[in-house]
């Protein structure tokens, strides 16, 4: 499998108190450990299995996952901005794999 690769969508700027719209996706295949090979042998899981977005080190929204959940997950969200500021993005994965992103936003 590639390295996962998140892109994420954040306003370059915001109006203070202004209600925003992030949008966040990692290429992940999200092995659900139930399948098998060509030989029979069960594939091992290997999943996002949390996410979480903190704004200038305050968490804004997370999330525990599952199996069930689909290949490349997608998250839409909104966050009310006051300041300037940056937001970091968290995926970790069962084998302990951590990728962020941060995107910063001005705020006026």
């Amino acid at each position: 499998m590639a390295t996962p690769k998140p892109r994420v969508k954040v306003p370059k700027t915001a109006k203070a108190g202004e209600i925003i719209v992030i949008k966040t996706l990692i290429s992940h295949q999200m092995e659900s450990g139930q399948r098998k090979d060509k030989e029979g042998k069960v594939i091992p899981r290997e999943i996002i299995n949390k996410f979480t977005c903190e704004f200038n080190g305050t968490p804004v929204f997370s999330c525990d996952m599952d199996p069930a959940v689909s290949a490349n997950p997608y998250f839409e969200f909104k966050a009310k901005v006051a300041e300037s500021g940056t937001f970091k993005f968290t995926w970790v994965d069962d084998n302990g794999s951590i990728y962020t992103d941060e995107q910063k936003i001005e705020v006026g």
